[in-house]
């Protein structure tokens, strides 16, 4: 995720002039009344309306604005197709059982969640269309914030709150007959991701119900040095029941530890939670600096939880005839003017040059070791009576073909706002690249060959 540096002056002059800022603590304690309505995987019935045929994981990646509305487009273009399941037509919309989600795609990713349909009615006003980065630095900017312990991560956290999420919390998102919504942030103080669920807050021993979703979304944006880290309490005595995920793990379990070891790493950290003094307050930023695709996220679930059929009996499902992951990868690879001189980089495109090799690496790992999970995943699920089929669809600038209008995806920078023309591109671009997928073609025409 390329680091932002618009606002960096006004950002250093708080820094030195401003008092100290505390994280606001939002996160409550757990008690045995609350912890079964609780936002988590055992709760979520991924029964309750989708079809068995097919098993549907979105990803929504990080890249601010750009990332929201391409993903966006993604949904328009699942809405727009229809297959028959069950002699039944449906929206492909409507059969997706996750979406997990980093940075700018966690905007979309928990719109959806609340709101289902709706998003399509809204979200371009509420958000596509909104210059965000001009209200953060106007609340930034304001005198009362100078002398206040409050810091910039509250200023976005209200604005997100008035302008999109209106005080819903985990408890809300729980009551949608939607998918799974799981949104990711960074632990910086653990180097690990955090997702915003039910089984990482049992490690708090807290509460998700009551958790905003404004707060969420902000730690999983809340890029580093412009934005103030999300803090949350690592409370003591909770409800016993609560530890049952950190009982479960157990290195022994992973079987695909020894070709991934940074999921030891991964069970590690997490047990660290239990130390509640060490680890008395949990730091959480951008989600895009562990994971800009999100995958990693739903792949250490998966993995950490003791396999596919595991992960597929808590979240109430049964071995589909599909499985079917659409990465949606808003990353870009603009051109720098650096190499037409010898004159020394600034500091700005010399970050951006670093970070965007960093990532493009990453993601490039990432994918691969997705796509090998997938077969792998498929096989274990499959049956002598009913093989699984896996299909994983990534959607990237680099499926647009005309290479003029490709640079144009590519030079939009990473921040929360857009122009009425980008808006408007990057949402029918998704569209169209999803339409024009031959890996989602393949999947259309093989569910098609059924009826």
């Amino acid at each position: 995720m390329r680091l932002l540096i618009t606002g960096l002056g006004i950002i250093v002059f708080l820094h030195i002039t401003g008092c100290a800022t505390y994280g606001v603590i939002d996160n409550q304690s757990q008690t045995e009344n609350d912890a079964p309505k609780n936002y988590s995987l055992m709760n979520y019935d991924a029964s309750h309306s989708r079809s068995d045929n097919i098993t549907l994981v979105l990803a929504f990646s990080g890249g601010g604005s750009r990332a929201a509305a391409l993903s966006y487009g993604v949904l328009e273009g699942l809405r727009d197709t229809t297959v028959v399941i069950d002699n039944k037509e449906v929206k492909l919309l409507d059969e997706i059982d996750m979406i997990t989600s980093v940075s700018g795609g966690s905007f979309t990713a928990a719109y959806y969640g609340l709101h289902g349909d709706k998003i399509f009615e809204n979200f371009e006003q509420d958000f596509l269309r909104r210059d965000y980065v001009t209200e953060w630095m106007y609340g930034v900017a304001s005198p009362l914030l100078w002398f206040s312990n409050k810091g910039r991560t509250d200023i976005a956290t209200r604005i997100y709150e008035q302008r999109l999420f209106k005080g819903a919390t985990f408890a809300d998102l729980s009551q949608q007959n939607g998918p799974l919504i799981l949104i990711n942030a960074s632990d910086l103080g653990g180097g690990i991701r955090f997702s915003f669920i039910q089984e990482y807050f049992d490690l708090l021993c807290s509460n998700i119900a009551s958790f905003p979703i404004a707060r969420a979304v902000t730690a999983s944006s809340a890029v580093p040095v412009m934005l103030n880290p999300v803090v949350l309490k690592n409370h003591k005595g909770c409800y016993n029941s609560a530890q049952n995920y950190l009982e479960e793990l157990d290195e022994s379990r992973i079987e695909e530890a020894k070709l991934a070891p940074h999921l030891v790493e991964t069970v590690q950290t997490l047990r660290s939670y239990k130390d509640r003094e060490a680890r008395k307050y949990i730091h959480l930023v951008d989600g895009g600096i562990t994971d800009n695709l999100g995958l990693m996220a739903f792949y250490e679930l998966v993995e950490i939880g003791g396999g596919i059929a595991n992960f597929m009996e808590r979240i109430g499902s049964k071995p589909s005839k599909r499985l079917v992951i659409i990465s949606v990868n808003a990353s870009t690879k603009p051109r720098y003017n650096i190499e037409h001189t010898n004159e020394i980089p600034d500091i700005e495109p010399t970050i951006s040059a670093v970070t965007d090799t960093q990532l493009h690496r990453y993601n490039s790992a990432t994918i691969s070791l997705i796509r090998r999970s997938m077969v792998r995943w498929s096989k274990e699920l499959s049956s002598f009576w009913q093989p699984i089929d896996p299909y994983f669809i990534e959607i990237n600038f680099d499926g647009v073909q005309q290479e003029t209008r490709r640079g144009f995806f590519n030079q939009i920078p990473t921040r929360l706002s857009l122009s009425e023309e980008q808006a408007d591109a990057l949402t029918n671009v998704g569209v169209e690249l999803l339409k024009n997928n031959t890996d989602f073609q393949k999947l259309l025409d093989d569910m098609k060959s059924e009826q």
